[in-house]
């Protein structure tokens, strides 16, 4: 199980941060990620860890987002800073095996195992 939260509303150049609270078997056992979808357009991948918490971004985030992990409280976070109104849109927290989701094993943002999206919305 997944379950995201931390959206809101802020005005550009703002931060969020986003939690992801993961059960123990996808946290162990999958790399972790965040993703996601404006209105009117795919699914986008935005970030990925895996166990050693190595991290790959989308270019669209690199910079200004982090993702990171808390192995104590099994729980997923996405540090989100200069925020921009391109950046609005539901954001979901993700579990995947490392080499479907995340850029260096390979993987080209794929996943199967999904929490419930938390909105994110920018304004100027």
């Amino acid at each position: 199980q997944l379950a995201a939260s931390g959206g809101g509303s802020v005005q550009a150049g703002g931060s969020l941060r986003l939690s992801c609270v993961i059960t123990e078997y996808y946290y162990s056992n999958y790399c972790l990620g965040w993703f996601r979808q404006a209105p009117g357009k795919e699914r986008e991948g935005v970030a990925a860890v895996d166990n050693d918490g190595n991290a790959s971004y989308a270019d669209s985030v690199k910079g200004r987002f982090t993702i990171s992990k808390d192995s104590a409280k099994e729980n997923l976070y996405l540090q989100m800073n200069s925020l921009k109104t391109e950046d609005t849109a539901m954001y979901f927290c993700a579990a995947e095996s490392c080499y479907l989701l995340h850029p260096g094993y390979g993987g080209r943002w794929k996943a199967s195992y999904w929490g419930q999206g938390t909105q994110v919305s920018v304004s100027s």
